[in-house]
C-alpha cells in the first residue's frame, strides 16, 4: 500500500512528503494540492492559474531537447482550443463581475456571441510528470512541502514548494498548453496595440479592426481573470521515467472511447450550425431527426440521422464535412438561404413520411448533400456565377417538381448504353457529368430490386449527383461556371 503523508517528530511536517525537509531551493514557488494515490500511485492535483501554467511546464516533443514522450504539436487544433478558452476567459471575467455584485455591460455577451456562444465552459484536467524526483516523491531529492489543517486537526490540504528544477513536463495535454499560451498573446497584442491582429495570434474574426472602449473593457478584465481568477487543473505525477510517461501517454489517448456523433451533436450546445439544425431545422420546419439509424428500409420512419444532418448543413454552409471552425459571424448570415433550401426540400414528395427511402432517393443523405454542395456554390463561393441568385431561385422553384423516384432512369446513367441513353431522353445530361475516362471508376450506386441504393463513397458520389439536378432543374453546368 502506498506509504501514508505523515510527519516525523513534527505533527505538521514533511520530510520529502513523507516527512519535512529542513531546507528547499532558492525561488521556491508554493502551491497547495491535494495528495492522492491514482492506482496506487502518489500524484498531486493541483490549481494552476491561467496565465501561470506555460511558465512553469514545459512538452517533451523536441528530439533536440532530450527524450521525446509526446507527438508533434498540431497548430490548426491548438487555434480552436485557444478560441474556446478566449470565451471561457471572457465568461470567468463576467462571472467575476457578477461575484463582486458588479453591473455586466452587453458587450461580454455580444463578443462571447461572435466567437460562438456556449451554456458552460471548462477544461479537463492536464496531466504532468515531475522528472527529477523519486518515484513518487518519496527519499532524498524529494519535494518539501507542507501540511495544512483545520483548527480542529484535520488535513485540509497540503502546500508543496516546487523550484526552477521541478518541470511539470506535460503527458497530456500540450495542445490546451499551447492553446493558452495563444490566448494569451492574443489579449496581450489586443491591450497593446488597441485594435485585433492581423496575423499571428488570429483568434478573431475582426481582423485589423481598432477595439472600441466597451470592447476593451472586456478583454481587459479576460486579461485579469487569466492571471487571478481562471485556474487550470492539472493532475501531478511524480518520478516517472520515459517508458512511463509514454505508457501513461497511449493509455489516456488510446484507452478511451470516441463519443458517438449523434451524441455529441445533442450535447453540443456551442456551434452554430447544430444550433441551426436544433432550432430553426427541426424547430422551425419540424424536420424529423433520430440518432437510430434503421437497418431495413421497411421501418425507415423518415427522420434523418443526426449525423447525417450535420455532415449535410456542413456542406451547405462551408463546403466542408464537418463543423468544426463554424463561428456565428460566418454562420448566421448565411442561414436564411439554407433555411430556403431546406424549406423546398420537405416538399419533395414522400419526403419525411414513413418509408420515405423505399420512396424517394431524396432520403437518401448523399443526394442531400448533393443539393446542399449546390446551394453553396450559388450562395457562398467566391466562385459563384454572376447571375447566381437568379440560379438558385430557379433551383429552389423546380426541385420539389424533379423526379426522384427510384426508377428515374437519371440515377443508372453510367450503367446505361448511349442507345440507351438516347432512348431515355438524358442524352444532354452527358454535358453536365465528368468525362468517362477509361479505368476512371463512375459507379454511384446501382438498382438494387426496386431500389436505387447510393454508394457508402459520399465525397466522390455527391458532386455527380450535382451534376444531375443541375441538369434536371434547367442550371447551366459547373464546368460552365468555371469557365
Amino acid at each position: 500500500m502506498p506509504s501514508p503523508i505523515v510527519g516525523t517528530g513534527v505533527p505538521q511536517g514533511l520530510d520529502s512528503l513523507d516527512s519535512l525537509a529542513d531546507a528547499g531551493d532558492v525561488n521556491e514557488t508554493p502551491f497547495n494540492v491535494f495528495i492522492g494515490h491514482n492506482l496506487g500511485h502518489r500524484v498531486f492535483t493541483m490549481s494552476v492559474p491561467f496565465r501561470k501554467f506555460a511558465d512553469i511546464s514545459d512538452v517533451a516533443n523536441d528530439r533536440e531537447a532530450g527524450p521525446v514522450a509526446q507527438r508533434q504539436l498540431d497548430e490548426g487544433h491548438a487555434k480552436k482550443l485557444a478560441i474556446y478558452m478566449v470565451k471561457g476567459l471572457i465568461s470567468a471575467a463576467k462571472m467575476r463581475r457578477i461575484a463582486a455584485g458588479k453591473p455586466v455591460p452587453d458587450t461580454f455577451d455580444a463578443l462571447i456571441r461572435i466567437l460562438g456562444e456556449q451554456p458552460y465552459f471548462s477544461l479537463q484536467p492536464l496531466v504532468c510528470n515531475i522528472r527529477n524526483v523519486p518515484p513518487g516523491g518519496n527519499g532524498a531529492g524529494g519535494i518539501r512541502g507542507l501540511r495544512l489543517e483545520t483548527p480542529s486537526g484535520e488535513t485540509a490540504a497540503f502546500k508543496v514548494f516546487l523550484s526552477e528544477r521541478h518541470t511539470l513536463w506535460v503527458v497530456d495535454g500540450q495542445h490546451r498548453r499551447h492553446a493558452a499560451d495563444m490566448a494569451m498573446t492574443f489579449l496581450e497584442q489586443v491591450r497593446q496595440l488597441g485594435k485585433y491582429p492581423g496575423k499571428g495570434a488570429v483568434l478573431f474574426t475582426e481582423k485589423g479592426k481598432p477595439v472600441s472602449e466597451a470592447e476593451m473593457l472586456v478583454w481587459n478584465e479576460a486579461y485579469e481573470a487569466a492571471r487571478h481568477f481562471a485556474t487550470l487543473t492539472v493532475e501531478v505525477h511524480l518520478g516517472l521515467d520515459i517508458e512511463q510517461e509514454r505508457q501513461l501517454f497511449h493509455d489516456l489517448n488510446r484507452l478511451g472511447k470516441k463519443v458517438d456523433a449523434s451524441l455529441a451533436f445533442q450535447f453540443d450546445g456551442s456551434n452554430p450550425i447544430t444550433l441551426f439544425i436544433k432550432h430553426k431545422l427541426s424547430g422551425e420546419l419540424g424536420v424529423a431527426l433520430t440518432d437510430n439509424e434503421p437497418k431495413d428500409w421497411s421501418q425507415d420512419s423518415g427522420a434523418i440521422l443526426l449525423k447525417d444532418s450535420v455532415a449535410i448543413n456542413a456542406i451547405a454552409f462551408l463546403n466542408k464535412g464537418n463543423v468544426s471552425g463554424a463561428t456565428p459571424a460566418v454562420i448566421e448570415p448565411r442561414e436564411q438561404a439554407v433555411l430556403d433550401l431546406w424549406s423546398r426540400i420537405i416538399e419533395i414528395p414522400a419526403f419525411g413520411s414513413h418509408q420515405a427511402k423505399e420512396k424517394t432517393v431524396a432520403a437518401q443523405p448523399v443526394v442531400l448533400k448533393a443539393m446542399a454542395k449546390i446551394a453553396y456554390d450559388l450562395n457562398f463561393s467566391n466562385r459563384k456565377p454572376a447571375d447566381a441568385e437568379e440560379q438558385f431561385q430557379q433551383f429552389l422553384e423546380r426541385l420539389p417538381s424533379v423526379d426522384f423516384s427510384h426508377d428515374n432512369p437519371m440515377w443508372n446513367f453510367y450503367g446505361l448504353s448511349p442507345g440507351e441513353r438516347l432512348d431515355k431522353g438524358l442524352a444532354g445530361l452527358a454535358d453536365y457529368l465528368p468525362e468517362e475516362v477509361p479505368g476512371v471508376n463512375r459507379d454511384i450506386g446501382s438498382k438494387q430490386g426496386d431500389f436505387m441504393r447510393f454508394g457508402a463513397k459520399h465525397n466522390d458520389i455527391f458532386p455527380i449527383l450535382g451534376d444531375m439536378l443541375r441538369w434536371a432543374t434547367g442550371l447551366p453546368s459547373r464546368r460552365a461556371n468555371a469557365d
